[in-house]
């Protein structure tokens, strides 16, 4: 069992910047796709960007430009660094760790943290 940790959220100006954090209780070594996901007030949570542990990222087109992704695996932390953020980017953000594997497949999620972007 992983658990995931979200912090960094916040009240932020447009325009301003953001960095989440996703600790994880172990080793994110052993997970094939981290992500961050986002939920607004009456919409479907979507994913925002994800890394595979080989270091292949993707992410919304929403986001394209501005977001970014990484992983500190020495530290079992995933970060999503949010610049020139808008008010449509308000919403909970939680991060998200899956492994692949037929044996001991995993799909982990943490409690999410908010974002709020003032206009």
């Amino acid at each position: 069992q992983v658990q995931l940790v979200e912090s960094g959220g916040g009240l932020v100006q447009a325009g301003g910047s953001l960095r989440l954090s996703c600790a994880a209780s172990g080793s994110i070594l052993s997970m094939n796709l981290m992500g961050w996901y986002r939920q607004a007030p009456g919409k479907q949570r979507e994913l925002v960007a994800a890394m595979t542990t080989g270091g292949t990222t993707n992410y919304a087109d929403s986001v394209k430009g501005r977001f970014t992704i990484s992983r500190d695996n020495g530290k079992n932390t995933v970060y999503l660094q949010m610049n020139s953020l808008k008010p449509e980017d308000t919403a909970v953000y939680y991060c998200n760790a899956r492994r692949i594997s037929w044996a001991n497949p995993g799909d982990y999620w943490g409690q999410g943290t908010q974002v709020t972007v003032s206009s």
